[in-house]
């Protein structure tokens, strides 16, 4: 977190305490304001809200845990740092109880305790607020589906329109990578779904999912897919605070399998998702019953990657397992719901199978280019949902 710039409010009477105490803050970047009287620091409070504030509990003017109170009931999310003596500690615990975030006794002779006292509680802060942001956003995301099922439930064209507004933009740029993807619904609803969303600033997720059936049920069920992802990943940032942010497809399966099934609505669906770590340069994927198998262009070949596991929505003891590969300087990775197959020669299985990755390397890894090959150009009736995902890195 970028702590330094943030503003610290200093109340403390004494000008031998106050004053190399705000020397040392402002000599690690942080914009401190001071003041001796506790008027003067309602009054600096309200007006700057700092991110911080630091007080003695025994001011001249008002007795400190009055004015802790005063400072908690103007802006209860700010954290408060109170100063004492090592002989008022019961005073300290009433500050605590009075909205007090942290103390420090006196006298500070260390300044590298009151450095990681105050980084500790604008973290705190700066965790607060992003997780009221993310629930703020979650609960946005929460109203949006309500419409969006509503929508659903009154007119199929209207719900054609939902699932495209919830569809990730394409292309996609973030970081070194970019996304492309393309759902084309055999009806005016589509049961296949595919999204994506960066994790954290190095880790970026994604999904291509088929729904059993087709039409308002199977729609139905993407709707339900992408509001069990993003609540999934708000609970992790939430209870993974304390450390660095781990989202794992295998788990992201299992979840959403075990949700499926609680919901008992007869349907089941194949995935396949991944995490890009940009800074490792790896794939981490897992594969819920899907084909065809993702594949791999690299150097101007595509092979298929390895994968196998159950459907989710179907059995309640299934497991998924995570693989990881390493990731080529340059790289295309191609996901196709089975609907591709549909669109490919060949009598049997097998032989669809195997002109995929031709087709990819003849498309060079390229979304429209591989839609071209085949005869998907342009709008026309087919006999299955189907959707395209591409994922490239330098891709020429």
């Amino acid at each position: 977190m970028q702590l330094s710039g943030s503003t610290l409010l200093v109340i403390v009477d004494d000008a031998d305490v106050r004053c190399p105490l705000a020397t040392a803050l402002e000599s690690e970047g942080y914009q401190v304001l001071q003041c001796a009287q506790s008027e003067r620091a309602l009054q600096l409070f309200a007006e700057c809200r700092p991110e911080l504030v630091i007080c003695d509990l025994h001011p001249t003017a008002m007795p400190g845990v009055d004015l802790l109170r005063q400072l908690s009931e103007t802006d209860a999310q700010i954290p408060l740092l109170v100063l004492t003596d090592s002989e008022h500690m019961p005073d300290a615990v009433e500050a605590l109880r009075a909205g007090a975030s942290d103390y420090l006794l006196k006298p500070l002779h260390d300044m590298v305790v009151l450095s990681h006292a105050v980084r500790r509680c604008l973290d705190r802060y700066a965790l607060h607020r992003e997780n009221q942001r993310i629930r703020e956003r979650l609960e946005q995301v929460n109203g949006e589906l309500q419409n969006h099922l509503k929508a659903l439930r009154d007119d199929q064209a209207a719900g054609h329109q939902v699932q495209l507004n919830m569809l990730p933009p394409s292309p996609w740029q973030t970081g070194t990578l970019c996304f492309r993807q393309r759902v084309i619904p055999s009806l005016y609803l589509s049961g296949d779904f595919v999204d994506y969303f960066r994790v954290s600033e190095s880790q970026v997720a994604f999904y291509l999912a088929d729904v059993s059936g087709h039409g308002v049920a199977s729609a139905f069920v993407t709707v339900l897919l992408k509001f069990m992802t993003t609540r999934l990943l708000y609970e992790q940032r939430r209870d993974g605070s304390s450390g660095p942010l781990e989202f794992k497809p295998s788990e992201v399966l299992g979840h959403v399998n075990r949700s499926l099934i609680n919901c008992r609505l007869g349907k089941h669906v194949t995935i396949l998702g991944g995490v890009i770590d940009e800074a490792e340069s790896t794939l981490t994927y897992s594969i819920a019953g899907h084909l065809p198998l993702p594949l791999l262009l690299s150097g101007g070949k595509a092979e298929y990657l390895q994968g196998r596991g159950q459907p989710v929505g179907l059995f309640e003891q299934a497991t998924y397992e995570d693989r990881q590969i390493s990731l080529p300087e340059d790289f295309s990775l191609v996901f196709c719901s089975d609907g591709v197959l549909e669109c490919l020669p060949g009598s049997t299985l097998k032989e669809r199978e195997a002109r995929l990755p031709q087709l990819v390397e003849q498309a060079a890894g390229d979304l429209d280019s591989l839609l071209a090959l085949l005869g998907l150009a342009e709008e026309a009736a087919l006999p299955d949902d189907l959707s395209v995902l591409c994922v490239s890195r330098n891709l020429q």
